[in-house]
């Protein structure tokens, strides 16, 4: 079995490298070429976390076979200096049931994370949308804005949080990395207004800005919320978009961005109109002018730790990378 740490996974995986692999887990997901139960959620209510097992199959060319086990704990930046998410992921060998590799699962996620929202703005954002409105300031955050840079020419990402202590530095660093110009933006509203894409990468409850400051034309991916008590996006701006979703059944039981509204009366679900996955096979138009406003919903899917970490495994055995150990 190879080990394979976060600075593995960090030095092997690049985010062209993700979206490319995400990109093809969406296809074989709308294929049916997928088999991905409902994620089984543990609250650990007592100190405010919540455990979560993610397990998949993705047949086709990928073959890939694994299980995603991950604590999401939102409360340790503050309390303990611990990331929010940690985890591990387990790959399998397909046709044997071997356990391949052990992967640390921190760098990982928030990597394909980024990359479900790079496959979508390749396909719904404008072509020449080069400004950038980030709502966070944490690792999905940052491998939002790295996706948005490998799929669109954008020169300038503003960055909101809710109290402001990480922005400075998170610009400072993603500026360097990314070569653009990188600001702490403490107006959500001039922010929402001047961009061409909004990501939103948060763990709020409530939303995140006023949906009537949305000019026309702009693409949103939302990720942050992942259950149906969580929002970031008001019903303002739902109803405005055209709306994507990762998966219809992870949506309807995880995604509070949508359910929320379904639920008081105000959408029906026959508003999203479909899946990524169905955008990329031609089954459904995605953007049809420059002034739709789209948006991307995602909760997060087991396929995407799949095929993920099936490319990580595949370079790391190229690059003779990890610690081999029997079991």
């Amino acid at each position: 079995m190879l080990i394979l740490s976060r600075s593995h996974v960090e030095a092997l995986l690049s985010m062209e490298e993700a979206i490319a692999a995400v990109e093809e887990g969406f296809r074989q997901l709308a294929l049916g070429q997928v088999t991905m139960p409902q994620r089984a959620a543990t609250p650990v209510e007592p100190h405010q976390g919540l455990h979560l097992s993610m397990p998949a199959y993705v047949g086709g060319p990928v073959d890939a076979l694994s299980v995603k086990l991950v604590t999401v704990y939102p409360e340790n930046p503050a309390r303990f200096g611990l990331p929010t998410i940690q985890g591990v992921i387990l790959l399998h060998d397909a046709h044997t049931g071997q356990i391949l590799a052990l992967v640390d699962a921190e760098h990982l996620t928030a990597m394909r994370t980024g990359a479900a929202s790079g496959v979508a703005t390749r396909y719904l954002a404008r072509q020449d949308a080069r400004h950038v409105a980030i709502f966070g300031a944490g690792p999905q955050a940052a491998a939002q804005l790295e996706a948005m840079c490998a799929v669109r020419p954008i020169e300038r990402a503003f960055v909101i949080t809710r109290t402001g202590r990480r922005n400075a530095a998170f610009c400072t660093r993603m500026a360097r990395r990314l070569g653009i110009e990188v600001l702490p933006c403490h107006d959500a509203r001039a922010a929402v207004e001047s961009a061409d894409i909004i990501c939103t990468a948060t763990n709020s409850a409530i939303p995140l800005f006023n949906g009537n400051w949305l000019v026309n034309g702009t693409h949103i991916n939302a990720v942050g919320a992942y259950t149906t008590a969580m929002r970031e996006l008001d019903t303002t701006t739902v109803r405005r978009s055209r709306v994507f979703v990762d998966h219809h059944p992870a949506a309807q039981a995880e995604a509070g961005d949508i359910m929320i509204p379904v639920a008081n009366g105000e959408i029906g679900y026959d508003h999203v109109a479909g899946e990524l996955g169905d955008v990329l096979l031609g089954r459904v138009p995605g953007r049809t002018d420059d002034n739709e406003i789209t948006l991307f919903k995602s909760v997060g899917l087991a396929v995407q730790d799949a095929v993920t970490v099936a490319r990580v495994y595949q370079l790391a055995l190229a690059q003779g990378v990890g610690q081999d150990i029997a079991l």
